[in-house]
């Protein structure tokens, strides 16, 4: 058993603290000629949002604002493994890009149960592209405000 008591907005679901996203077997023709494979959606699920803060001489919560991290490639996510000229993209659903460590636009927290949408996509990067398996490991953290 296990737990934590955090002063935060939202809880973020179990089912979106750790995720495996595949995105599957994709020709290096295609990386070639398109620059991109295909968006492969995935979310955050968060619950049990309060807007109200305990302490109340501070403001209630009413923005949120994500931040991936992981080893950067310029502004996309470095893979390890033996794929060579391809890095990863995150974007939001309003199409932000996501950048290494920094945070996206702030967005207001609209309900009590949400789900924040984001696309992966795995991308040319100016390098010979080299087939093979890749991998990586990307966190994100939620600031509220």
């Amino acid at each position: 058993m296990q737990g934590a008591i955090v002063d935060a907005a939202c809880t973020i679901s179990t089912e979106s603290r750790e995720q495996i996203i595949d995105l599957g077997i994709l020709p290096i023709l295609k990386i070639s000629r398109d620059k991109q494979g295909v968006k492969k959606p995935f979310s955050i699920k968060l619950e049990n949002c309060v807007l109200t803060r305990p302490n109340p001489t501070l403001s209630d919560w009413r923005k949120f604002q994500v931040t991936f991290d992981g080893q950067a490639k310029g502004l996309l996510f470095e893979l390890q493994g033996e794929a060579v000229g391809v890095a990863l993209k995150i974007s939001n659903a309003a199409g932000h890009v996501a950048e290494p460590g920094l945070p996206l636009p702030q967005e207001d927290i609209l309900s009590e149960e949400m789900r924040l949408n984001y696309f992966i996509t795995l991308v040319a990067n100016e390098q010979p592209l080299r087939a093979g398996t890749y991998f990586t490991s990307v966190r994100f953290k939620l600031d509220y405000f």
